[in-house]
């Protein structure tokens, strides 16, 4: 397949696989196929590299971050171009085989046809959980992110931080607030953290939403479980979740990418 880094757009793809391999068993290979991605950020790969290689093909240039702990976390950056450069981890070395945060530099043409440099990072924070040292790394990890963010804006002429974040950047509750502030994606530290405007805006970063194809639908789990991906053209800013103003529906929220052209329809069993 012929990279779209050499032609007017880039499609990138987010993905958060729930494992590599269990996503190849249920037709992850025939989902991507006729997607024509250029950069394909995945998150939760829990497979070893040599299996990671194997699933993706030859055809990709892969960067994987394994996660030291078998069968948890693992995040990868798979291109059609060889990047110019690659990076594994956030700067901490606290991080350095959690399998968390992976980038890689891009030249691609801007606008005019003028070469410009895009960094993509595909990242999967820690899950936590209120009171106990998983919710004090996952704090950790944001406070190092908040970090890394302004420093992406100054090495490359354009930054895309993708992938599953775990937590609301705006103060969105589902349910009470009380309950709210024990989940550990809506508790109270976690909004003004990282994702949050203030640092966004003092990085020099934008988030955009919602997404062509969305759509809602009784999803809680099993094979209508809803997969998180999405694609980006050329010139997009950053994506996160949720979009302004946004109230949690009673169903959980999917959403597909199609091919060019294509009309949304609604997501199928697992992929």
């Amino acid at each position: 397949m012929s990279s779209a880094l050499n032609k007017d757009h880039l499609r990138i793809a987010s993905v958060n696989v729930n494992g590599l391999r269990a996503a190849y068993k249920n037709g992850m290979a025939a989902w991507l196929e006729p997607r024509e991605v250029d950069i394909l950020c995945l998150q939760e790969v829990r497979a070893p590299d040599a299996v990671v290689r194997q699933l993706l093909g030859e055809d990709w240039h892969i960067l994987h971050a394994e996660a030291e702990a078998k069968g948890r976390a693992g995040v990868a950056i798979a291109s059609r171009q060889e990047p110019l450069a690659t990076r594994n981890g956030i700067g901490d070395d606290y991080f350095a085989t959690a399998g968390r945060w992976v980038e890689a530099d891009f030249r691609v043409p801007d606008a005019a046809g003028n070469p410009v440099q895009l960094t993509v990072a595909s990242a999967y924070v820690h899950s936590g959980e209120v009171g106990t040292p998983k919710q004090d790394d996952k704090f950790r990890f944001l406070d190092v992110m908040s970090t890394r963010l302004p420093e992406l804006t100054k090495h490359s002429d354009h930054a895309l931080v993708v992938g599953d974040l775990n937590v609301a950047h705006t103060p969105v509750t589902s349910g009470t607030p009380r309950a709210t502030s024990r989940r550990p994606g809506t508790c109270r530290r976690n909004v003004p953290t990282s994702t949050g405007s203030s640092v966004r805006r003092s990085a020099g970063m934008t988030s955009t939403g919602p997404w062509p194809g969305m759509s809602t639908g009784p999803t809680h789990g099993g094979p209508g479980a809803a997969r998180h991906s999405t694609t980006t053209p050329a010139g997009a800013s950053t994506t996160t979740w949720p979009p302004p103003n946004w109230r949690p529906p009673p169903f959980r929220l999917s959403w597909t990418v199609q091919p060019p052209g294509t009309p949304a329809s609604p997501i199928t069993p697992r992929w």
